[in-house]
């Protein structure tokens, strides 16, 4: 597997990059000149505020597929359980916070927008705001750290039909920063809590060989996952969502086994969670739960659970891991701890901001920070990156066509 760090690792579209700014509109992976944005734009999954939202909630996130309701009832429990509200939208709003109050300590003084893709305040709403404002040149700072049409293009996808319908294309450009899945800003609060969490057993006099580390992310369909990434590199079966989200679990791993040399005994792999869409289509395995049911016959008697795949405690956290999962384990027989997301910890908090910080000040490839051998991920999404499998592709910011 080739990192990505060379300009001539991707051809150029002939037109350049649609809705970007001057500075990135050449196409070239990396944006290695100043770039003088007057927004950020925090973008956002959403989520309900309420029970009477959630099926309103749910018919956006999948829009276009014709799910009808009653489907979406068995879905919609998830967020009934906790009064129909996701705690997302106060997680991003504390995430604003935090971003305006280190970018002034930092003395960068741009106006953060807050837009969500499926719930209010939606993304129309804030880059009309921004242009309201006066912002022309925006660049958004997604709360997804990984490669894959969800977690990424999704969010290209929407910014330019946002432009398109609010007719603000020739007048308001959107960039977006790279994907920072290892950043260590990103990082460090999953080596953190890992390391706490290992501590912690190990004190209780467990053995480090009796332990799992289960790393879980949001599982997607595997044609998908096979089509993150560029397409001129290749990352093996799950393509660059899977790869990355290993590169990453390998790296916390090591570095707490330096702090605390036990826990190099410690077993540890990638599953997934939040599996959805027809029994016939295939998706991303193994799933948290099988995995827990099996550990007893592993010889295991404790697991640490790490949400790597989230940034926040999402819905699919509080559900799929400390509900399903936390039962899984207790029908096991064996001890669980989930370890914390990065929410609004300093260092995640500083991480984005530095980002932001790399794109005014065009840093060099070379001189930015990365804690795996794929990194650092490119500015300018790559022709083809993270092809929509269902519905093919769509008009995108912030990367080559198609």
């Amino acid at each position: 597997m080739t990192p990505i760090d060379s300009p001539q690792s991707a051809s150029l579209a002939p037109d350049g990059v649609p809705f970007a700014s001057a500075q990135a509109a050449s196409g070239a992976p990396y944006v290695e000149v100043p770039t003088p944005y007057d927004g950020i734009l925090l973008a956002g999954f959403g989520g309900p505020e309420g029970q009477e939202d959630v099926i309103p909630f749910l018919r956006n996130v999948t829009r276009g597929r014709g799910i009808p309701d009653e489907r979406l009832e068995e879905v919609a429990h998830h967020y009934r359980a906790f009064g129909g509200v996701s705690p997302i939208n106060a997680q991003n709003a504390a995430l604003k916070t935090a971003l305006e109050s280190e970018l002034s300590r930092r003395g960068i003084a741009l106006p953060v927008y807050w837009g969500n893709r499926n719930w209010s305040p939606y993304l129309e709403e804030a880059v009309r705001e921004a242009a309201d404002a006066g912002s022309r040149t925006l660049l958004a700072v997604a709360t997804s750290a990984y490669s894959s049409f969800s977690s990424c293009r999704q969010y290209r996808e929407d910014f330019a039909r946002v432009l398109t319908e609010t007719d603000l294309a020739d007048t308001v450009t959107i960039d977006k920063v790279r994907q920072f899945f290892d950043h260590p800003g990103f990082v460090a609060p999953f080596v953190a809590g890992v390391r706490d969490a290992i501590a912690g057993l190990l004190e209780e006099g467990i053995a480090p060989e009796r332990v799992r580390v289960l790393f879980s992310t949001h599982s997607i369909p595997v044609a998908d996952a096979q089509r993150s990434g560029p397409r001129d590199v290749d990352f093996g079966p799950g393509g660059a969502y899977a790869a990355q989200h290993e590169a990453v679990a390998e790296v916390v791993m090591a570095d707490i086994a330096g702090d605390i040399p036990a826990a190099g005994a410690v077993p540890w792999q990638l599953v997934y969670q939040s599996r959805s869409g027809p029994p016939t289509q295939p998706w991303l395995e193994p799933d948290v739960c099988d995995v827990i049911g099996e550990l007893p016959g592993r010889g295991c008697d404790a697991v640490v659970i790490v949400p790597l795949g989230f940034v926040s405690d999402h819905m699919e956290v509080l559900w799929d891991l400390d509900t399903e999962a936390m039962d899984a384990a207790a029908e096991a027989g064996i001890r669980a701890v989930r370890t914390p997301t990065p929410g609004v910890d300093p260092a995640y908090v500083s991480g984005l901001v530095d980002l932001v910080e790399e794109r005014l000040y065009g840093a060099p490839a070379a001189d930015r920070p990365h804690r795996t051998p794929l990194g650092p991920w490119f500015d300018v999404c790559r022709p083809a990156c993270c092809e929509n499998v269902r519905a093919g592709f769509k008009p995108a910011a912030a990367g080559i066509a198609p």
